[in-house]
Parts: C-alpha cells; structure tokens; sequence
C-alpha cells in the first residue's frame, strides 16, 4: 500500500544557505544533529559521485546502513530527489523523497518534503513514524547549521 508524508519547515536562513548544506548530498554529517541518540550517525560510507551517488548511513544501533541515492538535483528550481535503495529500516518496501526550497520574504525559506513509499502490511505506524522522526531531525539540524 502506497503511503505519502507532506510537510514543510521554515527557516530565518536564507535559501542559498538551506541548498548550499542540502546540494553537498555526500556530507549529511555537515548538518544532521550531534545532540539527539535516536538515530546517531556513526559513519557514513560514499559510492560513485553526482547524480546516482549513494551515501550509506551507518547510525548506531541499527543493524544495516540507511543507503539514500542522490536521484535529481536542480539548483534553479532548490530541488532535489533521492530514494532509499538496500535494506530499508522500519519495514519500509520503497521510498522516494522529494524537497524543494522556497524563498520566503523577510529573507527566510522554507523546506518543502514530501516522500512516497510502501511499507509491510502492518507497519505503516512504524515506518510513519520512524519517518517523521527523521524529517524532524534533518529539520532540526539544518537549522541549526544554517545559523
């Protein structure tokens, strides 16, 4: 069964500084939250380069790397693509993400997200929830790195 999360975040940073932490795909490490242990990264693991790189995620407690593909990127439009490719955490089957960043006025921007997905038969919570968290983390750190 197809799923779908929309959500958004605004940020007092400009939206240059919001794609110039987001286009850099292979160093997540630059932003994502030091402070929080429900999904730590330990190490992340690079393979190939540009479009189609994958970044394998290595957090601590998780028995397989979260291995996201860069899939699209276009600087005119603040919008990228990836999808998550490998062993998929919280019975995840598929997902395919979506952000793009406007520009608001007052010199502010805002992260729109949406990702696409299908999950095992009875995990939707898990995998909404698990996903959700992580939408908050990747907020939280961003702002915080785009001060």
């Amino acid at each position: 069964m197809r799923q779908r999360i929309i959500t958004h975040h605004d940020f007092k940073a400009p939206a240059r500084r919001l794609w110039e932490l987001l286009a850099d795909f292979a160093d997540i490490q630059r932003w994502w939250p030091l402070d929080d242990d429900s999904v730590k990264i330990e190490r992340v693991e690079l393979e190939g380069e540009g479009i189609g790189l994958t970044r394998h995620i290595y957090n601590v407690g998780f028995p397989a790397p979260v291995s996201e593909r860069l899939d699209y990127q276009d600087v005119g439009t603040l919008t990228y693509r990836l999808s998550i490719v490998g062993q998929r955490p919280a019975g995840i089957l598929d997902y395919q993400a979506t952000g793009r960043i406007e520009i608001l006025s007052g010199g502010g921007s805002r992260l729109h997200y949406h990702s696409d997905y299908s999950v095992e038969r009875g995990r939707e919570e898990e995998a909404e929830a698990f996903l959700r968290g992580a939408y908050g983390l990747m907020f939280r750190g961003l702002e915080k790195a785009a001060r």
